[in-house]
C-alpha cells in the first residue's frame, strides 16, 4: 500500500511541475487535457451511425526548459495523459484505431513559450511471422 501512496505523490508531483511550467498562473491546470480533447473533438472521423473515428498518437511539444525538467517521468505523464483520453472517447463514443500513446518532446529549434500538440491516427501495427 505503501508503494501505491508514494507512486500516486510522484506523480502528483509531476503533474504539478507540468502545470507549473506549461500554465500560468491565470489558467486552469485542465487546459493541456482540454487541448488533448479537442484535438479527439476536431479530428474525429465518422465512419458509420455508430463508429467516429479519432486520433490515437499525440505528440505534446514542450518548450526546452519544460521539457528538461520533465525528462525523466515524461513515461509515466504521457501514460497519465492517454489515460484522460481514453476517458473523452468513452464519454463520446468514439473509437480508436490502434493504442492511445501520448508523447513528451522539446521543441526542436526555436524556442516557444507555451506547448503545441499534434496528433495522428495510428493503426495497430501487426506482427506477421511464424
Amino acid at each position: 500500500m505503501r508503494f501505491l501512496i508514494g507512486f500516486e505523490q510522484s506523480v502528483e508531483r509531476w503533474t504539478n511541475v507540468l502545470w507549473e511550467t506549461l500554465i500560468p498562473a491565470s489558467r486552469k491546470q485542465a487546459e493541456v487535457v482540454a487541448k488533448l480533447r479537442t484535438e479527439c473533438d476536431d479530428r474525429a472521423l465518422i465512419l458509420d451511425r455508430q463508429r467516429t473515428l479519432v486520433p490515437n498518437a499525440f505528440v505534446v511539444q514542450l518548450p526546452p526548459d519544460a521539457h528538461q525538467q520533465l525528462i525523466s517521468c515524461s513515461g509515466q505523464l504521457g501514460r497519465h495523459l492517454a489515460i484522460q483520453v481514453r476517458k473523452h472517447a468513452a464519454e463520446r463514443g468514439y473509437t480508436f484505431a490502434g493504442p492511445v500513446v501520448v508523447h513528451l518532446t522539446g521543441t526542436p529549434g526555436a524556442h516557444v513559450g507555451r506547448f503545441r500538440i499534434h496528433s495522428r491516427i495510428a493503426p495497430l501495427q501487426r506482427r506477421t511471422g511464424a
